[in-house]
């Protein structure tokens, strides 16, 4: 039996990366998953998003473990899908456990883009990756307090929620604000969830091998940004990349018993990369 055997988890961004390796793990250790992902590109992202093949490929994934997957595609922005999302996972699963808001997207821009590109990649940011972990916290707590059970939620935060990292453009500095921002959820979310036994804290990746990271046009940002920082580059361990799947290890361990009393952490999982700086 594994350390998620017979608990249902709702993970957010699923489709692909790190959102389905967290699937996959929680899935391998006995948990069935509710997962969304929009499946489709935002306009102001410069590298492709997930589709809904890849979400499908999830869920066979999910099942090929013998756990059942829901996959829906939501979009995390807007709170009534992902609300819809959860409850309709909970009425089919009949609980929920686990909650890892994992949706997250880093556009970047550069000084030459005008201004209406910088605002729209900024509106962007901050609504798929802080309005998305709020609406994702908000719609499956009272699922986790009614089920008396207590529960862990886990948001996937950033080594640039931690440190002075990004950009002046909207993009880049958006990400670093939203990511900042999904710790002062974590925060608040850990100590008034606490009389409920549900735990809340953050990871907090360095550069992973996704899409996001690896992105032509993320490459020529870390190029023209060595002012900060360029996660690729600077691990004092000597990986240049982690895997999605070294971050759900760190997400199934903050899910599971064993870390019954962790709550209001920020678990950096980034070969060294916050230390250094």
């Amino acid at each position: 039996m594994g350390s998620s055997e017979g608990k249902v988890a709702f993970i957010s961004g699923v489709a692909r990366g790190q959102g389905r390796s967290h699937a996959v793990r929680l899935a391998t250790q006995g948990a069935d998953i509710i997962g969304v992902d929009i499946c489709a590109d935002i306009a102001s992202i410069n590298y492709p998003l997930a589709t809904r093949e890849e979400l499908d490929e999830t869920v066979a994934l999910v099942e090929a473990t013998g756990r059942r997957m829901l996959g829906t595609v939501a979009d995390v922005r807007d709170f009534d899908q992902v609300r819809t999302a959860i409850d309709t996972g909970v009425a089919e699963f009949g609980r929920l456990d686990i909650v890892c808001a994992n949706a997250g997207i880093a556009p970047m821009s550069f000084e030459q883009a005008p201004i209406e590109q910088e605002l729209a990649q900024w509106g962007d940011v901050i609504g798929v990756n802080l309005s998305g972990a709020f609406h994702v916290t908000r719609a499956a707590i009272p699922h986790l307090i009614a089920g008396g059970r207590g529960g862990a939620i886990v948001l996937t935060s950033s080594t640039a929620g931690l440190v002075g990292m990004g950009s002046v453009e909207g993009g880049g500095l958006g990400y670093a604000a939203s990511k900042h921002g999904i710790v002062g959820i974590m925060r608040v979310l850990a100590n008034i969830l606490a009389p409920h036994s549900i735990r809340v804290n953050t990871v907090h990746p360095t550069a992973v091998n996704t899409m996001m990271a690896v992105n032509p046009a993320m490459m020529d940002w870390v190029q023209n940004h060595p002012e900060s920082g360029g996660p690729h580059l600077m691990n004092p361990m000597p990986v240049a990349l982690v895997e999605p799947e070294d971050i759900s290890a760190a997400v199934a361990f903050l899910a599971s018993d064993e870390a019954r009393y962790i709550t209001g952490v920020t678990l950096p999982v980034d070969a060294g990369f916050c230390n250094k700086l």
